[in-house]
């Protein structure tokens, strides 16, 4: 993985008007989903934290054809106890910010852990298409994010799903470099 920081400013939220744009005409089409099978489930990682899926966003089937996984966290700015509510309800208006990035399939969207760490598990077509969004994303979250907690992982050839399923300690299918906060160590159904 390259260094992690943003891209250029000018460079990201001219990517992200972009997708703003692009996000309309698949709406139009229908094209965006919110299934609900994994909604509750309960995702443990290697850091000790768990989270839980809120909401899940698909674009069509969900599943790319050069797949890869992206796992990003960052915690909120001044957001504390009913505040993580609010949070979430009013998430899903930031969806027109990710769906129409160029390689976007499918997003679990993951609430606060114990430290306060709101994470997102992406299926992305292309690893060079996640880390693009990745580093635009960087731009958008600065804004609302305490400096210094945006991370994220992009794991090539790896669906989401088989990330997830994955569990083991040691040798991963993610590998041994896979930072403890983006590992999962195991996940519980509702």
């Amino acid at each position: 993985m390259s260094e992690q920081k943003p891209l250029a400013l000018v460079e990201a939220w001219r990517a992200v008007a972009a997708c703003f744009l692009s996000c309309w005409a698949l709406l139009a089409c229908r094209r965006i989903h919110l299934p609900r099978e994994r909604v509750g489930t309960r995702i443990s990682f290697a850091d000790g934290t768990s989270a839980r899926v809120y909401r899940e966003t698909r674009l069509g089937s969900g599943l790319a054809k050069d797949p890869c996984t992206l796992v990003v966290a960052f915690r909120l700015r001044l957001v504390h106890g009913p505040g993580h509510a609010l949070f979430r309800a009013e998430s899903l208006l930031n969806t027109p910010l990710f769906v129409g990035f160029p390689g976007f399939t499918s997003k679990l969207w993951l609430a606060h852990d114990e430290d306060g760490r709101y994470r997102g598990l992406y299926e992305w077509d292309d690893p060079r298409r996640a880390e693009h969004y990745a580093r635009s994303l960087w731009r958008v979250l600065a804004l609302v994010s305490v400096p210094g907690s945006i991370r994220y992982t992009v794991l090539p050839g790896l669906r989401r799903d088989e990330f997830l399923s994955d569990t083991s300690p040691v040798g991963d299918a993610a590998g041994d470099s896979t930072p403890d906060w983006s590992r999962v160590t195991g996940e519980t159904r509702p």
